[in-house]
């Protein structure tokens, strides 16, 4: 599958908001965000109002890129939400947050989804006791998320044991055990991206 491997603040730059890729960085004085607020390119100051389609396709660049999917995914992910009973665009976000690698990101766990991807990939991750290596594995409600036994040594998660970190209402997560539970699925308003869903459901609709 292709996957973008340049600079990460690029993408933040185009869309024009922060889409957290780089972890610790987006918070700081280094974010790209904060030092250089255009679009990327010789053209970035002087890029034109885009039309209807223009808004639309950057709306859904910005999900896409903020999760780190695929345009096939993402497009699956749609239909799917189209066929499910509810508001689509409600659906189609919520889907989204049930990712696994979403998940460790809320925990804490990961700094980035990035970093949340990579970790699931090296079947660091449990889901009820069976190792899960998935990143687009969707949790339910009532799962228990841990890290695995023989991988809790390992330097990157002992910062975990030191703090509780902030997460969606619809989490929880112990680091002692180094373990969390989804309490209930997620919803609309515990997204906290500033997601316009209706403009991607209108450029899909087309």
């Amino acid at each position: 599958m292709a996957r973008y491997t340049g600079p990460s603040c690029r993408l933040c730059r185009r869309e024009g908001c922060k889409l957290f890729l780089k972890g610790e960085r987006c918070v700081s004085p280094k974010c790209a965000i904060e030092r250089r607020p255009v679009p990327p390119g010789q053209h970035g100051l002087g890029r034109k109002k885009e039309k209807e389609y223009g808004v639309q396709l950057r709306e859904k660049q910005k999900v896409k890129r903020a999760y780190g999917v695929s345009e096939k995914y993402f497009r699956n992910l749609y239909e799917e939400a189209a066929r499910m009973k509810g508001v689509t665009g409600d659906n189609l976000l919520t889907m989204l947050e049930r990712r696994l690698d979403n998940v460790i990101y809320r925990m804490g766990i990961g700094s980035s989804r990035a970093e949340s991807r990579q970790i699931v990939s090296h079947r660091h991750i449990t889901v009820n006791g069976h190792p899960v290596n998935i990143a687009s594995f969707k949790v339910s409600q009532g799962d228990i998320i841990a890290i695995k036994e023989n991988k809790k040594s390992l330097e990157m998660f002992k910062s975990l044991k030191d703090g509780k970190p902030v997460m969606p209402k619809w989490l929880e997560f112990d680091g002692k055990k180094l373990s969390g539970k989804i309490l209930d699925l997620p919803k609309r308003d515990d997204i906290d991206l500033n997601i316009q869903e209706n403009l991607i459901i209108e450029l899909y609709s087309k």
